[in-house]
């Protein structure tokens, strides 16, 4: 059945389900030699929609679930948490993670993968399990959430972008990349856009065009969307060579095909997933999710 594997995931959006759906498919079909040894989900029925029918979609899958609510979970301590108490949240954070550990014991797995999940991993999680996570930046780029990082990628002309997959450590966004794509930020699309970018700013400052229009501003949009569209197909690709053992984890560092390495450039895997015209990506890897 090949390696086992832990799926976490807050189940927020229809994102989260077409991920899940494309790797069971994916396991289904042969290509990705794995099996989900649990999906664990931080919220429970009743309280969104969206995740309800993440929830619903797991148990069609017949997938062992565990669903432990963040949200009631020690309710009052989280509310002061959030409202700026860093003790209260990083408590918050170790007692709720603690619990998920305890909840997950009976499973064992290879590794997981955090797919959409919206919680900070507390340090002895991350210590405990083996985890990746993907991140809207390229090694060593910028940190943040995908919004930040966009404007991070203007803000320095930034003549490349890309995505990783990484280990999850305790720093955020800051663990050793396991893979990576890129692609340029100068070509035909780009080169007209960064030219109306420099007209707004003969008059407006960076900073005023980012807060009056930002994530409406024509090069933002073209730098996310090229950017989202390679996700998904990096996560499969990951997935797919860590299945058949081309990329292995072993205690914190990657190595590829036995040799250690900062981390495997798949852009050539990626950019073959993606269709000719456009960016929607519901028709890679060779079948229709």
């Amino acid at each position: 059945m090949g390696l086992s594997i832990g799926w976490f995931s807050t189940g927020r959006d229809a994102a989260a389900r077409r991920l899940l759906h494309i790797v069971v498919e994916g396991i289904r079909s042969g290509r990705l030699p794995l099996k989900i040894a649990f999906v664990f989900v931080n919220r429970e029925k009743g309280e969104s929609p969206e995740s309800d029918a993440f929830l619903d979609q797991v148990a069609g899958y017949g997938l062992p679930l565990v669903a432990f609510s963040s949200r009631d979970f020690q309710a009052e301590l989280r509310r002061r948490g959030l409202s700026g108490d860093t003790k209260a949240l990083e408590r918050w954070r170790r007692t709720y993670h603690a619990e998920v550990l305890k909840l997950i014991s009976p499973y064992k797995v290879d590794f997981s993968f955090l797919a959409g999940y919206m919680l900070i991993m507390s340090a002895d999680i991350c210590k405990r399990l083996k985890m990746l996570n993907l991140h809207p930046a390229l090694p060593g780029g910028p940190k943040g959430t995908w919004q930040e990082v966009v404007w991070q990628l203007i803000r320095q002309r930034a003549t490349e972008a890309g995505a990783m997959v990484h280990l999850v450590i305790p720093e955020l966004d800051a663990g050793p990349p396991v893979t990576f794509c890129r692609f340029s930020l100068t070509g035909q699309e780009f080169l007209p856009l960064w030219a109306d970018l420099d007209r707004k700013l003969a008059e407006r400052s960076l900073a005023q065009i980012e807060r009056d229009e930002g994530e409406d501003n024509p090069l933002f949009q073209s730098i996310r969307r090229h950017e989202f569209a390679r996700e998904l197909p990096l996560i499969f690709s990951t997935l797919e060579q860590i299945g058949h053992g081309i990329i292995k984890i072993k205690k914190g560092a990657v190595f590829i095909k036995g040799h250690p390495c900062p981390g495997a450039d798949l852009s050539t895997e990626v950019d073959r997933c993606l269709p000719e015209k456009g960016f929607e990506n519901a028709h890679y890897c060779g079948f229709r999710p």
